[in-house]
């Protein structure tokens, strides 16, 4: 197995002297099936098309983009693994100081909005090359979406890069016959049937089928309507039920931005404007998902499994560790918690890998000189979602304005760990895997909703290491409502039934819950009782995730419009960074530094019977810092 080439050098070695595709990427270049990149590039190897990696290319430099020469078919451009924004900032909008996907954790490496940054560098360099963009950032963008880290509203990523077309979701159908079109001869203002992508047209006259959203103005000027298009954009997101969405932009003060109005100053190509100066975004239907052979055949690719060799000197890639020695047993997710953007990337049906496709990966992986006999996760989004909720999903689409465990378990919900038992069984059983670890998560409201226990006793007695992490992220039934998750007397339930198996296996682990701040619905009433829950615990955690307005979630949409999109009911969302900072330290109410913080909170809350030396107090009152600094003062006199 060789490397995909990345410098001339290489591609001459390989005997090409002009790619099909050039795969430009703010993540470095790692060969191994976790990568999005990888993915994409072995998959078009493996239908013909040659493709080489321009990894983080200097987006300073206009000749950055032109390294390996300009490519017979396309760009393919992606922000990488993670949102380029997300990937610079915390929560805060503090500058990260380490970025795990390029070599050495260097921070620095790609733009801020790389693929609109790399798209624009592209049409500079080549005006009438064909731009395809994808991943994560273009596709939780690919429509108008509400942009936490500018405070605003943002059009469609076509519209800002200066793309042709959107492959969005995972991409592996859409990205083939992309190329397949292109290789065939067709222009690629031409491609406007494939399912997964979104692309720009002047006229409606030959879209078909297809729901008309508000404009982009009219969504600025109206939070309530950009609720309403938001849902309607949620509703369409399942394959088998989902219409075409149409989203037009007018030139004009509010409208199209510059870019798309011709700007010299960018280099890009004024945009196909119809009379009335209108331009559409055509979002197609989600691509079909992958069959089980389909998914062992991605898999099955030959990846290197490492980071290209010119990363050596500097340490290699950080984000290769959280994954070498890990299985991806599914994708999809029926969870449908509105903090995620799941349902808008890879959806709602869950599609799996067969048993033998995972077991040769784990007895290759055991061959690696730096395996340890541990394979530190088999799983996926969830990962005790091995098949889809129910059997009519794969026929007939998920519920559109349903879910599947959410208020309740659905009465048609399958929940069957079956198929996942007699896996990890296998993998158990491999020569040299001493211990096969479940880390990527699971749904307890699932694991509970299943009548057999053996998944229950399997995880318990061999797939924790000390302490099992779940995800309740809050205790307040209001709370939980907006986050879309299972009501608090659910996880009450588990975490007494998890004791009772770990009594029953002789075992005595811990439950490590993942807890939320300043979700939407959350006033500091319900962070207070959050703290109450914490106190009677005995617990506090070490780490608190403040919520992130990512794009493309329900959450983001309520924190933007401060409405439930299901509903359109008002919700409360606490926007003010310091009362953000007191709801987090609630939930640390026992660090010290947080005192005055967590004083400030309990006042504001009405609640300062918890301020004393009570058995239910959170926090003891202090004395009066100037008697404190008069006592200090006497005592030293009389020294």
């Amino acid at each position: 197995m060789e490397f995909l080439p990345t410098t001339p050098e290489e591609m001459k070695a390989q005997g090409i002297s002009q790619l099909d595709f050039v795969y430009v990427c703010g993540d470095a270049y790692v060969d191994h099936p976790s990568f999005g990149h990888a993915i994409i590039s072995r998959l078009l190897q493996a239908h013909g098309f040659t493709v080489g990696i321009l990894a983080q290319p200097d987006w300073r430099k206009k000749e950055s983009v032109t390294a390996l020469g300009r490519p017979r078919l396309g760009f393919l451009v992606s922000a990488g693994n993670m949102d380029s924004m997300v990937n610079h900032y915390t929560v805060s909008k503090r500058r990260r100081s380490a970025d795990a996907y390029t070599p050495g954790g260097v921070m620095g490496k790609r733009p801020d909005y790389a693929v609109t940054v790399y798209s624009r560098l592209i049409r500079q360099a080549y005006p009438d090359a064909a731009i395809i963009v994808g991943g994560i950032e273009a596709s939780l963008r690919r429509l108008t979406h509400y942009d936490y880290w500018s405070d605003s509203l943002k059009p469609s990523v076509l519209i800002d890069s200066g793309a042709d077309l959107v492959s969005y979701g995972m991409g592996e159908r859409s990205i083939v016959a992309i190329a397949e079109a292109l290789d065939s001869g067709l222009s690629v203002q031409d491609i406007t049937f494939i399912e997964g992508t979104c692309y720009l047209t002047r006229h409606l006259e030959d879209v078909y089928d297809y729901e008309l959203l508000p404009s982009f103005e009219e969504l600025k000027a109206e939070k309530r309507r950009y609720a309403e298009s938001f849902y309607t954009q949620y509703c369409n997101t399942d394959p088998f039920t989902a219409k075409r969405l149409v989203e037009p932009y007018r030139r004009g003060k509010n409208a199209l931005p510059r870019e798309r109005q011709g700007s010299a100053e960018t280099g890009q190509v004024p945009a196909q404007l119809n009379s009335e100066g209108v331009l559409y975004v055509v979002q197609n239907p989600p691509a079909k998902p992958l069959t089980t052979l389909e998914m062992d055949d991605v898999y099955d690719l030959p990846y290197c499994r490492t980071w290209h060799p010119s990363y050596d000197a500097q340490g290699g890639v950080p984000a290769l560790a959280e994954v070498k020695f890990s299985l991806v047993s599914n994708r999809g997710c029926f969870g449908g918690c509105s903090f995620c953007a799941l349902t808008f990337h890879q959806g709602r049906i869950v599609q799996v890998r067969s048993h033998d496709s995972i077991v040769r990966e784990a007895e290759q992986m055991t061959e690696d000189p730096d395996f340890k006999g541990y394979i530190h996760d088999v799983g996926g989004p969830t990962a005790n979602f091995r098949h889809p909720a129910c059997k009519k999903q794969l026929e007939k689409g998920v519920c559109k304005n349903k879910q599947c465990l959410f208020p309740e378990p659905c009465k048609n919900l399958d929940a069957d760990h079956s198929d996942y038992v007699k896996l990890l069984r296998r993998l158990r059983e491999i020569p040299k895997v001493k211990k096969v670890f479940i880390r990527s998560g699971i749904r307890f409201d699932y694991l509970m909703a299943d009548r057999s226990q053996a998944f229950f006793r399997d995880l318990v007695k061999y797939h924790i290491s000390g302490q099992l992490k779940v995800a309740p992220e809050h205790v307040s039934d209001r709370v939980l409502e907006m986050m879309g998750k299972p009501k608090h007397s659910v996880y009450l339930k588990f975490t007494d039934a998890y004791q009772k198996m770990n009594k029953a296996c002789g075992m005595n682990q811990y439950l490590v819950p993942y807890l939320m701040s300043s979700h939407p619905g959350c006033s500091m009433k319900e962070a207070v009782e959050l703290a109450e829950y914490l106190r009677d615990l005995k617990y506090m955690p070490e780490q608190v995730q403040d919520f992130y307005p990512t794009p493309s979630t329900i959450s983001t949409c309520m924190y933007y419009t401060g409405l439930d999109p299901r509903t359109m009911k008002p919700v409360y969302v606490e926007k003010n960074p310091h009362r953000k900072r007191l709801q987090r330290a609630l939930i640390q109410y026992r660090n010290p530094e947080n005192y005055e913080l967590v004083v400030e909170a309990l006042k504001i809350a009405g609640r300062t019977d918890l301020i004393g030396y009570g058995p239910n107090c959170l926090i003891r009152p202090r004395r009066d810092k100037d008697k404190d600094k008069d006592k200090h003062t006497k005592t030293h006199k009389r020294r």
